[in-house]
């Protein structure tokens, strides 16, 4: 039973004991939270920096003593200033002795800040701000300062000769930078950068980069670009380049067409080059050593002012400049008769004929639509051309009556006969004051009276019973107008159409 029970009360023991150290720490980072410092503080070299520590919560705990402890990079901690309520302040001897000093005087154990006045790229480092308390002991916060160097950046190509061997292209450097930059490249040649890092004088940094690749002819003039990052700038610096590769001269001479014929004048032949250095000497020659009476040389043009047999011939244009020549040569063949000229392709001839038909056609498109428009006005399609004069207002009827019998104008007027009347072919005239909506569906004259003159104004009459002319009947027939039939009062009062 004993031996059955051994193993349990190990483990046991086994977890007692982490959750005792576990319980340890915890309280341990609890009080470390007391000593209330700044976690990292930026100076420049002659700058003045200043180094905050207070204790935050000092109850029921006694605090009798206060250190400032600087810890380099590397070295052993040194104590720069100590403050005790009984015997004040104290700088022992350190790196920082006689720039360095409590902000306050008195100081006191509640906030007790220090100043470094002239900083240094020498005083960079952790800063421990350590209190003495009783019952707990000591108590602490780290501040890290952090000493910062702008650097001077700078870049620069190297000029190289195009090859097989790989070459240092462009140089990039931060120099006496702190932290130490970081530095990229940009650019569409096919290489790689190499960087390393010196220190320099006070602790700052020189960072190097160079950018290498086997230098091509097509590399010459390529962009390229130096980007440099430091916790210093606002924004990476940028040094835009280009590439330098020197190459002998590539040469290539166009205006040959192949259509040399005898008597053709002024044919041209250009000798373009490439080269870097820039090429400055061009020479002209032939296989044969000779150049013919009708050829013309300016520099890099040859011009053949008349074609005959004797520049039945290879012309080769040579090229210098420092590295090397460059050369090409081209063969011109004298023809007796011209070559035919190329005419227009087949594509060109086909989308020309689309071209055309589809311009016809919006074409005929208009001409019909405008057709079409012009008949339905000659057709009357559309509103009408004329409108009837509104009804006759009714007056004292026996009097028109008088009027228009012994009207004098009407006196000597030659009556028309009846038969003369209805020899004409009658007028189509429309009663408009006897048609409504409501004849369509069944409903008489009396009805159309009563429409009438429910909607009919006061002092006006049913035309049906208005014995009165209209005017154009009461004045009878101009002289330059034709005679009509004439039209009662009864059948309509619409006037004849008026041609506009």
């Amino acid at each position: 039973m004993a031996r059955h029970d051994a193993p349990n009360w190990h483990d046991c023991t086994k977890m007692i004991l982490l959750l005792s150290l576990v319980t340890l720490g915890f309280v341990h980072g609890v009080r470390g939270q007391r000593v209330k410092v700044e976690p990292e503080v930026l100076s420049y070299p002659g700058q003045t920096v200043n180094l905050r520590c207070t204790f935050s919560d000092p109850t029921g705990i006694q605090l009798t003593q206060v250190s400032w402890i600087y810890e380099p990079k590397e070295g052993e901690r040194i104590n720069i200033a100590v403050f005790h309520p009984n015997f004040g302040a104290n700088y022992p001897e350190s790196p920082q002795k006689g720039r360095v000093s409590f902000t306050t005087t008195p100081p006191t154990l509640g906030s007790p800040a220090i100043q470094i006045t002239d900083v240094k790229m020498s005083d960079e480092g952790k800063y421990v701000c350590e209190y003495a308390t009783y019952p707990i002991g000591n108590e602490q916060g780290i501040t890290s300062l952090v000493m910062l160097a702008k650097p001077r950046n700078s870049a620069s190509t190297v000029t190289v000769v195009a090859g097989e061997k790989m070459s240092v292209v462009a140089r990039c450097e931060s120099a006496e930078g702190r932290p130490a930059a970081q530095i990229s490249w940009v650019t569409t040649a096919g290489g790689n950068a190499t960087t390393k890092s010196t220190a320099g004088a006070d602790n700052t940094v020189t960072v190097t980069s160079e950018y290498k690749l086997v230098p091509r002819a097509a590399d010459n003039g390529k962009d390229i670009s130096c980007v440099v990052s430091h916790r210093t700038l606002t924004k990476p610096e940028s040094f835009k380049m280009k590439l330098a590769v020197e190459f002998p001269p590539q040469v290539s001479i166009t205006g040959y067409d192949s259509n040399w014929y005898v008597g053709r004048t002024n044919v041209v032949l250009t000798c373009q080059a490439t080269g870097n250095p820039i090429p400055t000497v061009v020479t002209w020659k032939t296989l044969t050593g000779e150049i013919p009476d009708t050829v013309v040389i300016d520099q890099n043009k040859l011009t053949v002012l008349k074609v005959d047999e004797a520049v039945n011939n290879t012309f080769v244009c040579e090229v210098k400049n420092r590295l090397g020549i460059g050369k090409d040569q081209v063969t011109a063949v004298v023809r007796g008769t011209r070559l035919p000229e190329k005419g227009p392709t087949t594509g060109s001839i086909i989308g020309a004929i689309i071209g055309v038909i589809l311009l016809l056609a919006i074409v005929g498109t208009a001409i019909a639509m405008y057709r079409k428009h012009h008949n339905n006005k000659l057709n009357g399609d559309g509103p009408p051309k004329y409108k009837p004069p509104p009804p006759t207002k009714k007056t004292n009827t026996s009097t028109d009556r008088l009027n228009v019998a012994h009207n004098p104008a009407s006196e000597g007027r030659p009556l028309q006969s009846e038969d003369y009347a209805a020899n004409q072919s009658a007028e189509p005239v429309t009663d408009l004051d006897n048609y409504t909506e409501e004849n369509d569906d069944g409903y008489g004259p009396e009805d159309e009276r009563e429409h009438y003159y429910s909607a009919a104004p006061p002092g006006w009459d049913d035309p049906a019973h208005s014995e009165i002319l209209p005017p154009y009947a009461a004045e009878g027939p101009q002289e330059d107008q034709p005679r009509g039939t004439t039209v009662n009062r009864e059948d309509s009062f619409v006037s004849p159409a008026m041609y506009v």
